[in-house]
């Protein structure tokens, strides 16, 4: 087998790995540490700006060095970050202004990370012998056992060991993805020839072009990030928000890890449902299937019915997410220009830093001014326009590759 994409994937899994446990373990070392609830807002709160800003311009830097050694760089530094706080726990003790200092140094790495990861996705594509279709089926299966395996890893590790201890292991998981990384040919990272003909620009400027291609130039691409968005904004504001409140008020905050769960295996089936039938069928099929599939999904669990109901919700939810989701990330592969990968790819990803509280925020104001049903009813509302307009979006219905096949890499 094709040692590239096995790399590849493999780091995928790691750092993903590492994100999960360390996504759990952070709020609970913070919330040790302070004793204060308020203490892990605050530092959430004081990492999203950053994280959104440096996102933005590691677009250019990944523009410009290659995509492989980018990748690296990023893992290493988010190993570093975690790892800095049981040493510093070691010998000073920790405090909130060390976990904000490091975390803002750990968002160099996170989302710089996921950007040139997605940016080095269709070399991975062209030095393996798998299609676009299944090879990002394949990574959509992963991230849905990732999701899983994480978060009970880090609480089974938060139950053996203590708080900054776990973190050794978060460090560790980001080194291994670093190291893979590095075993993949450098060839593969490398950016294309730059066009002798065209005038050199600035970072800002090329962080502009960047912006012009994505929200002017190219309808397509602008309607799927719009479509992300509201993704990402619902659904956060449903696993994050809407079910533990919902959960905690009827007495039954045992019950949230069961629906994540039906999220992720519906996930799970649905990535690998696509990834085996991949390239089969209309696009546009899979496209209006996968999103009626999430409306009745999202549906069903916004409206808080009975626990099983909400199970069945999430599965079906997960499920039409997994095509959705795979088919987006082979368009995506497709149309965007790969000279400009970085900086498209960078925004999009920053710019859902700031819808997932976004979506969060929204639902616990509506919850707290009116019930958490009516915030659920919104969100079902929100995402259920924002599909009905994607469907009859005139840059969503021509979804079928090129005929010759290749990646589109057209200048604006």
């Amino acid at each position: 087998m094709n040692p590239v994409p096995l790399l590849y994937l493999s780091s995928y899994a790691l750092s993903l790995l590492g994100n999960s446990i360390a996504a759990v373990a952070l709020p609970l070392l913070v919330l040790q540490t302070t004793g204060s609830l308020l203490s892990t807002g605050v530092l959430a709160a004081a990492n999203a700006i950053p994280a959104f800003l440096v996102g933005l311009f590691a677009g250019v830097v990944i523009d410009r060095i290659n995509r492989r050694t980018s990748s690296v760089v990023a893992d290493l530094i988010s190993a570093a970050s975690i790892a800095a706080l049981p040493l510093i726990d070691l010998s000073t003790g920790l405090n909130l202004g060390w976990f904000i200092l490091f975390g803002i140094i750990g968002s160099i790495g996170d989302v710089p990370g996921m950007t040139a990861r997605e940016a080095i996705l269709p070399a991975i594509v062209r030095f393996s012998n798998l299609s676009a279709e299944r090879l990002v089926g394949i990574r959509e299966v992963i991230g849905a056992l990732m999701i899983v395996v994480g978060p009970a890893a880090a609480g089974s590790l938060i139950v053996l060991f203590d708080g900054s201890t776990v973190l050794w292991i978060t460090a560790a998981t980001s080194l291994a993805a670093a190291l893979l990384t590095l075993l993949i040919p450098r060839r593969v990272g490398a950016l294309a020839v730059a066009d002798p003909a065209e005038p050199r620009r600035s970072g800002w400027g090329q962080l502009r072009e960047g912006w012009g291609v994505l929200f002017r130039s190219n309808p397509f691409l602008r309607a799927v990030t719009l479509l992300n968005l509201a993704m990402v904004a619902v659904l956060t504001a449903l696993q994050g928000m809407l079910l533990p409140a919902h959960f905690t008020l009827v007495g039954e905050t045992e019950l949230v890890g069961f629906v994540l769960t039906a999220l992720a295996a519906g996930t799970l089936v649905g990535g690998g449902l696509y990834a085996v039938l991949a390239g089969r069928g209309p696009r546009r099929l899979w496209f209006v299937a996968g999103l009626v599939g999430t409306v009745l999904g999202i549906t069903l669990v916004a409206l808080l019915p009975a626990a099983w109901l909400i199970f069945a919700g999430a599965f079906v939810l997960g499920f039409s997410t997994g095509l959705f989701g795979s088919l987006v990330g082979v368009l995506m592969i497709e149309s965007v220009p790969d000279r400009m990968r970085g900086r498209i790819m960078g925004t999009q990803n920053s710019l859902m830093m700031i819808a997932a509280p976004a979506g969060i925020v929204a639902v616990a104001l509506i919850g707290n001014q009116f019930d958490l049903r009516t915030a659920g009813v919104t969100l079902a509302v929100v995402w259920a326009v924002a599909a009905i307009v994607a469907v009859w979006a005139p840059s969503l219905r021509r979804l079928e590759p090129a005929p010759e096949g290749e990646i589109v890499d057209e200048k604006p």
